[in-house]
């Protein structure tokens, strides 16, 4: 629940290539700027040796704040309470390691059906932030808990903010899975619990709530242009 006020960078390659290095800079602020967060600074290290060719590494850092007993944690689940999914728009940034061993890289040139772009910028779409509809949605609704998707799947995030004696069940079935994942699980045979836990199969966020709120909570997400699905519940 809080909201970021600074961030600060890390930039690292075996020789620094301005160009590659200010882009990368650029795509830093514009983020900042989307989400009112002031980039403050921070590192341009040159590594020669550790670091080769086009090879860079970046890493960043934010400080945000809340009020200590607005912070959403498992306190407030409670069995009955019902998943709500929100859209990713990719991989975001998990399961790229797969990824790589499933398809070679003269593939991430080619076109594939039902793909606007090749299959390297489709895999790289632009993670997208949950700020914004998580701040409006905390000023009108009551939200018990929130799960960012990230590595470990919907299961191994969203059962981190649940109670330990309590359990989330997941329908599957609840909502369609873009076709990019099912184009990585077809071409490297994967099965359908490792795909479940190394990708975030077309839902990026969830939010937990109580059953009495779904039908306008809903509503209210659709209004705010986003595709909202009940994806499971707490037992």
């Amino acid at each position: 629940g809080a909201v970021p006020m600074y961030f600060l960078d890390y930039y690292a390659s075996g020789k620094l290539k301005r160009k590659t290095a200010a882009d990368v800079i650029k795509g830093i602020v514009n983020a900042c700027k989307e989400n009112k967060c002031a980039l403050i600074g921070g590192e341009t290290a040159e590594m020669p040796g550790i670091y080769s060719g086009d090879d860079f590494d970046l890493a960043g850092a934010i400080v945000g704040i809340v009020e200590k007993r607005n912070i959403l944690d498992s306190r407030n689940v409670r069995s009955g309470n019902v998943l709500i999914g929100i859209e990713s728009n990719g991989l975001h940034t998990n399961g790229y390691s797969l990824v790589r061993k499933i398809f070679k890289s003269s593939d991430f040139k080619k076109s594939f059906p039902k793909f606007r772009n090749s299959l390297g910028r489709e895999l790289l779409k632009t993670h997208r932030s949950y700020l914004n509809i998580i701040q409006s949605s905390l000023k009108r609704f009551r939200i018990n808990s929130i799960s960012h998707i990230t590595g470990g799947g919907i299961v191994g995030n969203t059962k981190r903010v649940v109670p330990e004696n309590l359990r989330i069940t997941i329908d599957w079935n609840s909502w369609k899975i873009p076709e990019i994942f099912k184009l990585i699980q077809r071409t490297g045979c994967v099965s359908d619990k490792d795909m479940q836990r190394t990708f975030n199969l077309g839902i990026g966020l969830v939010f937990i709530i109580s059953p009495d709120d779904v039908n306008s909570f809903v509503r209210f997400l659709k209004l705010k242009k986003e595709s909202p699905y009940v994806i499971g519940k707490v037992i």
